[in-house]
């Protein structure tokens, strides 16, 4: 039975990763509001070298519609402007000495609803990627009864336990859509 359990685990894990990188993803999608996470992705180019944003600077919020960076080398300021101003996060910096500001707008209602879509389409990628997941996980369980390891009642037991893990996790996914929707049509 221990066999099935370290399926399970490796599934559960798996799809654990599923849901923080939607979770990830999520925090990409820009909203009203500032939050550091916006700036996740950014690489910026500096001595020849790709390097990520947060790995060149600090990052804040001193309000809810701006964003601080503060560089820790004076000389990589111009080209962290660069990489905003490049990237399609559609922001203009405000450079003040090795500070830069980037003024969050508030989106329009078109702009919200297509930005529900986007949430809406990735949380069905992250629901496939569950889903997967599971199949993987149903198949190993499979391997192991055709090899004669586990029993047809063990096979069975173990594919409804699956399937409860699974759609505890479709469940996590559609929470953070209904969390996020609200906090995107939130004027």
């Amino acid at each position: 039975m221990s066999e099935i359990d370290d399926t399970i685990k490796t599934m559960e894990s798996r799809m654990q990763k599923a849901i923080d990188a939607t979770r990830n993803d999520f925090a990409s999608v820009r909203t009203g509001r500032a939050s550091p996470a916006l700036l996740d992705r950014l690489q910026v180019e500096s001595y020849g070298a790709m390097a990520p944003l947060k790995s060149m600077a600090s990052i804040s919020t001193p309000d809810a519609r701006t964003l601080q960076i503060s560089a820790f080398d004076r000389n990589t300021v111009g080209a962290i402007r660069k990489a905003i101003e490049t990237s399609d996060l559609g922001l203009t910096p405000n450079i003040d000495g090795s500070t830069i500001r980037l003024q969050i707008p508030q989106p329009t209602e078109d702009r919200r609803k297509d930005l529900v879509k986007v949430i809406k389409k990735k949380a069905e990628d992250g629901k496939v990627a569950v889903r997967n997941v599971r199949h993987k996980c149903v198949d190993e369980i499979k391997a192991l009864l055709r090899d004669g390891k586990i029993t047809e009642d063990d096979n069975k037991r173990a594919g409804e336990r699956v399937q409860k893990i699974t759609d505890k996790f479709v469940k996590d996914v559609d929470a953070l859509v209904v969390t996020k929707e609200k906090e995107i049509l939130e004027v």
